[in-house]
């Protein structure tokens, strides 16, 4: 005569195996993100005026917020400096790819801090202005960012507070040597790097900005890799420095477009 337990247990080894086998499959599942690094000063942080919201939130963009946690990715973006942060590109540049690739998933990384020079993004070093140590504490949200996802692009907009002559002189050594660093220190030796020129209405009243400019286009001549997209054209939204809310929104467009361009070579 059998034993009733031989089946039982037979039962429950096949119900647990069961369930591993769907646990692992979840996990395999799991869609991960491509990661987009947003720093650079205010104009990556975005200063445009917020709108309300006319669109619902897309459920397959997202952005790591102040805590270091995924939510889903709405405008203002950045934290860097909550009483002025708004609009800025990273939230249409996002959109333009996921309507090009509806299948990604999306994950921006904002890290941008205003008023940051390029000698703020060095290895050890604290932005007067807000205490954020950017370079220290990009690294340890991407370190976070990258168990998401896989790096597909660093989008950079920088280089207004590096117009006066001291600093414009040093500026292109300085920017070759940050992006080589960053790139390796990320784990991302060959990610694009995307970045903007400074606004028309900023290099008309500095003239030592249309040098800053002009660096910006030489960059990628230098640097494999390397990209640059044009903000011209693009007005402020009264303050002579700030990108506004269109103006931000077409430049993260020009940044997605960019992007999407290298991603098919």
């Amino acid at each position: 005569m059998s034993s009733p337990i031989l089946p039982r247990t037979f039962c429950l080894v096949l119900l647990f195996t069961f369930c591993i086998f769907l646990s692992t499959s979840l996990v395999a599942q799991k869609v991960k993100k491509d990661l987009f690094l947003l720093i650079g000063q205010s104009n990556m942080a975005g200063r445009g005026p917020l709108e309300p919201e006319g669109r619902p939130l897309d459920e397959k963009i997202w952005m790591m917020d102040s805590t270091d946690n995924w939510v889903p990715a709405k405008d203002p973006v950045h934290f860097d400096k909550p009483a002025a942060v708004g609009v800025g590109p990273g939230l249409s540049f996002a959109r333009a790819v996921r309507q090009a690739l509806p299948a990604h998933e999306i994950g921006l990384i904002p890290c941008a801090v205003g008023g940051s020079g390029i000698d703020d993004w060095q290895t050890g070093a604290r932005h007067s202005q807000t205490g954020i140590y950017p370079y220290d504490e990009m690294l340890a949200r991407v370190k976070k960012a990258k168990k998401e996802g896989r790096i597909k692009a660093i989008l950079w907009h920088q280089g207004e507070q590096d117009s006066n002559p001291e600093k414009a002189a040093v500026y292109e050594e300085k920017l070759l040597h940050f992006f080589t660093k960053l790139r390796k220190d990320i784990g991302a030796r060959k990610v694009p790097v995307i970045i903007a020129t400074l606004g028309d209405f900023y290099v008309e009243r500095n003239p030592e900005a249309k040098r800053i400019n002009d660096i910006i286009i030489r960059v990628p001549e230098n640097l494999k890799n390397v990209y640059y997209v044009s903000s011209s054209g693009l007005d402020h939204h009264g303050d002579q420095v700030h990108f506004g809310t269109a103006a931000q929104k077409e430049l993260g467009r020009r940044y997605a477009e960019k992007y999407l361009q290298i991603r098919k070579h």
